[in-house]
């Protein structure tokens, strides 16, 4: 297996720029997703390395080998598509045969090896219905076991699950993640699904107007985002803005701008150097905050705010609350771990208390997402052990 390298990629569609300089590092054997809003450019991505799309600038390589100008059945590289293609006149057998039987392989073979792909999808009973006699679930799986039936080297998901309902779509990741894991081959996985990219993925890169602007482990982009974009698109967060007020060996002050001078203190000892009256703007995420009605004991890693509940949401795991203290608006999340009956729920208009640990508190950095380098981009940040790494390293 070999690395695909993305270089200098652009391509335009009558002056609107789709995909802009974009450079990229995807490792052999790697389940990469690229993640962002319609028309950010990732299926137009996916496109150009399926061979579907010819770039106006840049290269692609498979290993040493560059596939720029390779027509897409020659490139080794198969494409799963969101409405399946299945073949409505041919059983699954033969679905899943057709590659084999273009390529004229000896029929002992060509049998032997559907056999073993049908069984690997979990759809070995189902051989010889048609298309129409299955559901959708089942139909995702016979075009994963076409695609992968000539042993590609790299397989391209294009937004797979988006027609499959919650439950199913959950239950397709996991197979999906199962069958990568049994075929070792690489994976690009295309979606507007945060939770589908982050729950999959080795690595993801978050895409906005045609560039990545963050591409990392999944908790590295969701504890650690480089930009506003990156934080808000990538889960909920809390985004204030406020002053350095005091800096004191590790830590910050920032002074929030609720009219009420309180502040707030940041851990920064791994991730910027601060200057006083500089303005910076830092993510807190609302799972991290604790609420209460009932003042915290005093920490000096703690940090505290007073407010007042302007909005309740029940959301069956969690209840989110909208706290506001002074001209600033928390979003909370309070998960349902117990419940206890003679406990007073909390209540609209009521006083709490918002406390959470300083290192929770994340400054976003300061750089402008066009100039973000192909080095960070490849790399990825911070060093991280890859899901199926993790894996490995248990076992």
């Amino acid at each position: 297996m070999e690395e695909i390298k993305l270089q200098n990629l652009s391509k335009q569609f009558d002056g609107f720029t789709a995909v802009d300089d974009v450079s990229l590092n995807i490792k052999s054997g790697e389940l990469f997703s690229f993640l962002g809003p319609s028309g950010c450019g990732k299926t137009t991505l996916l496109r150009m390395i399926a061979g579907f799309e010819i770039p106006n600038n840049g290269r692609i390589l498979i290993g040493n080998t560059d596939i720029t100008d390779i027509p897409p059945y020659k490139r080794q590289v198969n494409t799963i598509f969101q409405n399946y293609s299945l073949f409505p006149h041919m059983t699954l057998f033969e679905n899943v045969a057709f590659g084999l039987k273009i390529r004229k392989t000896p029929k002992p073979e060509m049998n032997d090896r559907v056999k073993d792909m049908l069984k690997l999808v979990k759809m070995d009973d189902q051989a010889n219905k048609y298309p129409d006699q299955i559901s959708g679930g089942q139909k995702q799986r016979i075009a994963i076991a076409r695609a992968l039936i000539n042993n590609p080297k790299v397989l391209l998901l294009d937004e797979p699950l988006a027609a499959l309902d919650l439950k199913l779509r959950q239950h397709m990741l996991i197979e999906l993640m199962n069958i990568h894991d049994a075929v070792g081959i690489t994976f690009i996985y295309v979606t507007h699904d945060q939770s589908e990219a982050m729950s999959i993925s080795d690595r993801v890169a978050v895409m906005n107007h045609g560039r990545i602007i963050q591409a990392g482990p999944p908790d590295d982009i969701y504890e650690r985002p480089n930009s506003i974009f990156s934080a808000y698109f990538i889960g909920e967060t809390n985004l204030i803005t406020g002053e350095v007020c005091d800096i004191e060996s590790e830590y910050v002050q920032l002074r929030c701008p609720d009219g009420q001078g309180s502040s707030f203190e940041i851990d920064s000892t791994f991730h910027f150097n601060p200057t006083l009256g500089k303005e910076i703007t830092v993510s807190l995420r609302p799972e991290k905050i604790a609420i209460s009605r009932s003042k915290p004991r005093y920490q000096d890693d703690i940090n505290m705010l007073r407010g007042v509940i302007e909005d309740i949401l029940y959301l069956g795991s969690h209840t989110q609350y909208i706290v506001r203290v002074g001209a600033l608006k928390f979003r909370v999340f309070s998960q349902h771990k117990r419940v206890y009956f003679d406990d007073k729920a909390l209540d609209w208009e009521e006083p709490v208390w918002l406390f959470w640990h300083d290192t929770d508190t994340w400054l976003i950095d300061q750089i402008p997402e066009e100039v973000l380098s192909a080095k960070e981009i490849s790399e990825g940040g911070v060093n991280h052990l890859s899901r199926s790494a993790k894996r490995q390293s248990i076992t």
